[in-house]
């Protein structure tokens, strides 16, 4: 039983309409963040976790957060202190995916900090439900609005543990046009942090 999630979420990989790259996983890095996160890998986040370091999406636009890889962090290690907010994925324009309960009472679902519009917003998904549409195609859709002609080997060429910084910012008006901003790779973790900061100073957050 313990293979069963893996085995679903290996049959969507290997389905996905756009390429999916599942990184390596370490096996004592990936026990200790299951250990950390009090869960087995009979759930789909403990499946994850287990047997990859990672799962880089449509020439990694998308990197979902596993047991842990080189540039990228663990699951564990993006556990928001004090929020209850589980940080499970990033993309490559420094948005976050976040697994949180929003109520006492209420399952946990997937929420989305875009850098468009600098706000969470509630997907009203499951862990599972996420990432199988995430798999199954809806990144087409869902990043219709963030996408320029020929991101495909842009975003190829940008490492893991980086993002797309843009100028004027996606979350301006005259930043809106993907294709008609100055774009550059710097690390992912300036990125997220400039949107938070950009959210808080205008009241967002």
């Amino acid at each position: 039983m313990e293979q069963s999630a893996w085995s679903e979420i290996s049959a969507l990989v290997a389905a996905a309409p756009y390429p999916v790259e599942v990184l390596p996983a370490d096996p004592q890095r990936a026990g200790a963040c299951l250990a950390a996160l009090e869960i087995t890998s009979r759930s789909w986040l403990g499946a994850v976790v287990a047997n990859s370091g990672g799962l880089v999406i449509d020439h990694g636009w998308l990197r979902v957060l596993g047991g842990g890889h080189d540039g990228l962090p663990d699951v564990a290690a993006e556990i928001a202190q004090g929020v209850g907010r589980l940080i499970v994925a990033f993309d490559v324009m420094g948005g976050q995916f976040a697994w949180l309960q929003a109520e006492p009472a209420v399952r946990p679902t997937v929420h989305y900090f875009g850098p468009e519009d600098l706000a969470w917003q509630d997907l009203e998904l499951g862990y599972g439900d996420w990432l199988e549409a995430m798999l199954a195609g809806a990144l087409a859709g869902f990043y219709e609005g963030l996408r320029w002609p020929g991101w495909e080997a842009e975003v190829a060429n940008v490492a893991v543990d980086q993002g797309i910084s843009s100028w004027p910012p996606p979350w301006t008006r005259e930043g809106k046009d993907l294709s008609a901003v100055s774009r550059k790779p710097i690390p992912l973790a300036e990125l997220v942090s400039a949107h938070q900061d950009a959210a808080r100073q205008l009241g967002f957050l």
